[in-house]
């Protein structure tokens, strides 16, 4: 027996540790309690502060979080220089230091998320409800949290975009302002009058009532094309993708019966070939060359 004899005095001595470290692992407990009522506290008191803001509902929960991590952290530390009266504050801040760096590197992704979702809720670059387009996807924002961004597709499909990525793309919102300005290519046979072709175009989309005639209607001629004169036809109306559809179907019918009934023609596209040697032509089953034709 005398071999498990420094087995049996190692316990012991343990156990004293123990017994006498009662009152200040009680202690402890006794400060976490009370961290925990403490952060009760100052969560709500943030909601409270921060709710008059008119901040959104993620952000309030953010700051909540936040608070709610700092109280706990500095409970922890109060609660561990009690139990533990050896361990220095400096050690505990030391450990801290170590283990975040850790963390940090383990879930760099979700943390850059995260700061993305923060700088976003405080910029508030578009709100909830607006048509954004990023990265080539394109849909209305449903939801903003800390970590995505929930944007529902105009086909009905829900797609989840890290928040990093609407940070560090170009991110086009289309319905920042109600109206917003659209553009349609018209053309028209080279035996047209030009000028008069672009007047009876301008004066089509102006008769229209869906469209904004505050803003005017412009008409510009913009290039020979392969088989037409191009005109770029320009006008305003709501930014929503239903009032896009809606208006723009209402200026192709209109510019199409304008110039059906002034007479001008909208050309199919047309095709010169040109062959370097001379074409045999076929007529009633004797062949010959373009030149004996």
């Amino acid at each position: 027996m005398k071999f498990f004899d420094p087995l049996f005095e190692q316990l012991t001595t343990l156990w004293v540790g123990f017994v006498q470290s009662l009152p200040l692992i009680g202690l402890g407990i006794i400060v976490l309690i009370m961290t925990w009522i403490a952060a009760m506290i100052a969560r709500r008191a943030v909601r409270a502060a921060v709710s008059k803001a008119k901040m959104r509902r993620a952000l309030i929960d953010l700051f909540q979080t936040l608070v709610g991590i700092f109280v706990w952290i500095l409970g922890i530390f109060i609660a561990a220089a009690i139990v533990f009266p050896s361990v220095t504050p400096a050690q505990l801040i030391g450990a801290l230091g170590i283990g975040g760096i850790a963390v940090g590197l383990a879930f760099k992704d979700i943390f850059e998320n995260f700061m993305a979702g923060i700088m976003i809720m405080i910029r508030k670059p578009m709100s909830i409800g607006d048509v954004i387009e990023v990265d080539g996807v394109q849909g209305r924002v449903e939801e903003i949290t800390i970590r995505d961004t929930y944007l529902r597709q105009l086909s009905g499909e829900l797609v989840l975009l890290p928040n990093s990525l609407l940070f560090t793309n170009a991110v086009d919102i289309k319905t920042d302002r109600p109206k917003r300005r659209y553009d349609l290519v018209v053309g028209v046979a080279y035996d047209e009058d030009a000028a008069a072709a672009r007047d009876v175009i301008q004066k089509a989309v102006e008769g229209l009532d869906d469209i904004d005639t505050d803003k005017g209607v412009e008409v510009y001629a913009r290039e020979f094309g392969a088989s037409s004169i191009d005109y770029t036809v320009r006008w305003w109306a709501g930014s929503a993708p239903k009032e896009m559809h809606k208006t723009r179907s209402s200026v192709v019918i209109a510019i199409k019966k304008a110039l059906d009934d002034a007479g001008i023609e909208i050309p199919y596209p047309y095709r010169t070939l040109t062959f370097k040697e001379p074409l045999p032509l076929i007529r009633g089953g004797t062949e010959a060359t373009d030149e004996n034709a």
